[in-house]
């Protein structure tokens, strides 16, 4: 006797009961959970099925101004308690969110569609950041500086006070983890807005620090852009901004921004190249040319979109990548198996099915994909991986960051015109380079205009590494040392030696 594997829609609905059933998903303000001040909710909805979720808080103005005050008041207590009490407080609350990470991961896997074993690395992602700032803060020093024996020189760093972050909802906990971890143990408060399409796992986090972290310390206002986060990047009483989402809202939040003279972390877009040498490893380039492609269905600003090929290896690195791709159908992000799930909501879906058109209205050819998934669940918005071959830079779709799983071939002859395609965008998140040479991976390194280059693999960024962009791809580092440096701000003190009359 067999038994016939449950329909998705029956196995989501367990899941969202499980994961949801007696939690209440309103704003995080003061150590409680309270609904939003105009008593309003929306739902946040499951795209691998088309059903919602939970109702959660809708946020506005007013909320944010609540926030802003109680994280203002528990300012001075945090600031007080000192760094290495500080970081004991996060390290506590990283044992508590451990304890629950299954239950953190079927949430962002419900509310992304982020297959359930990629979730669980991201949360363990998020963690790992916690735990990295957590431990580097203890050790951040200022500095003495020698300025003779008449005088003494040195220099504080002080934490701004009230940190609002903006989150992204494609790795919802591993950015809190990126810009939270970052704020708390270098003694700011936050008060942080997630994503309208992934807020639940945030809001369930946020929670768990009861009690461990003060009243106050940590607020989530979740809801809509202009409802929330135009009012938080407005705010007076916002001290430091961080944000990380599309060019235009960046632009927008910086804007805002500059009334107040407020600092900003912009962590944006990205039209990342994956440039490929004659001398590479051509197995072990299509591996990772489809994992930087391919990976969270290609809903990263790190992405590896723009496949850079030396034309004496095009056809043969083709014949090896069509393998790979082939092995990445979408799937039920449930499923154990599943290694692409949906994109996150319609509007996404919509514009991958736009810029598909449109590579084709171009002149270019697809030689991938190029629909939507047919295997999947049908609610779904899933769709296959897709690949364009015939590109020229001056397409639109060589310039334009599609956030989605759509990937741009183009070929080269000469390195001086590798360089020129893969910098020939107003972008600069990140690269990718396969060589077998060290002078050319060293010597691309430093021509390639991007904040981050990875040698032989794709996707590197882990504690420690520093990650952001240059041009139009953000301001400021995250992730590394950096990233406690945004977060306080220098005081030059400067004390003036009497000779001792005794």
């Amino acid at each position: 006797m067999t038994t016939e594997e449950p329909e998705p829609t029956t196995t989501h609905a367990q899941a969202i009961k499980q994961a949801t059933e007696g939690i209440e998903f309103g704003r995080w303000i003061g150590g409680a959970t309270s609904p939003a001040a105009s008593g309003e909710t929306f739902r946040s909805l499951d795209p691998t099925v088309g059903e919602s979720i939970a109702p959660v808080a809708r946020c506005n103005g007013a909320d944010v101004d609540a926030a802003v005050d109680t994280a203002r008041k528990a300012s001075h207590e945090w600031q007080e308690m000192g760094t290495a009490e500080r970081a004991d407080r996060i390290r506590e609350w990283i044992d508590v969110l451990y304890d629950h990470l299954e239950e953190l991961a079927v949430l962002e896997a419900l509310e992304v569609g982020k297959p359930i074993t990629h979730a669980r690395a991201d949360v363990e992602s998020g963690l790992e950041f916690f735990e990295y700032y957590a431990s580097v803060a203890v050790g951040m020093e200022g500095e003495q500086v020698p300025v003779g024996t008449d005088g003494h020189a040195y220099v504080r760093r002080e934490p701004y006070g009230v940190a609002g972050q903006i989150l992204p909802w494609n790795y919802p906990l591993s950015l809190m983890g990126w810009k939270t971890g970052a704020a708390l143990p270098t003694g700011n408060t936050v008060v942080c807005k997630p994503a309208e399409q992934a807020g639940l796992s945030i809001i369930r986090a946020a929670q768990l620090s009861a009690g461990i972290l003060p009243d106050g310390v940590l607020n989530v206002v979740p809801g809509f852009g202009e409802a929330v986060g135009k009012p938080l990047s407005e705010h007076s009483g916002v001290d430091k901004l961080s944000f990380t989402g599309s060019v235009p809202t960046g632009q927008a939040v910086m804007e805002a921004a500059a009334d107040g003279i407020t600092p900003v972390t912009l962590e944006l877009g990205g039209k990342n190249p994956f440039v490929v040498f004659p001398d590479a490893d051509l197995e072990e380039a299509a591996t990772s040319a489809a994992l930087g492609g391919f990976y969270n269905v290609g809903q990263s600003c790190d992405s590896a979109t723009r496949l850079i090929l030396h034309e004496s290896i095009k056809d043969e690195f083709l014949g090896l990548y069509r393998e790979e791709i082939a092995a990445r159908e979408p799937g039920d992000p449930l499923d154990e198996d599943t290694v692409m799930g949906p994109l996150c909501f319609e509007e996404q879906y919509d514009k991958v099915e736009r810029y598909v058109d449109l590579g084709r209205e171009e002149g270019a050819e697809v030689i991938a994909g190029g629909a939507p998934s047919t295997d999947a669940p049908a609610d779904g918005w899933f769709y296959e991986p897709t690949v364009f071959d015939d590109v020229t830079p001056d397409m639109r779709i060589a310039r334009e960051e599609v956030f989605g799983p759509v990937q741009f071939v183009m070929t080269f002859e000469r390195y001086e015109e590798a360089i020129e395609l893969a910098n020939g965008v107003p972008y600069g998140l990140a690269a990718g380079v396969m060589t077998g040479d060290p002078s050319t991976a060293h010597r691309a390194a430093a021509d390639l205009e991007a904040g981050s280059v990875w040698i032989n693999q794709y996707f590197g960024t882990v504690p420690g590494t520093p990650f952001g962009g240059y041009k139009s791809s953000g301001i400021g580092r995250e992730c590394g040392k950096e990233a406690l440096r945004e977060y306080t701000q220098s005081k030059a003190v400067h004390m003036a030696l009497d000779t001792p009359e005794y």
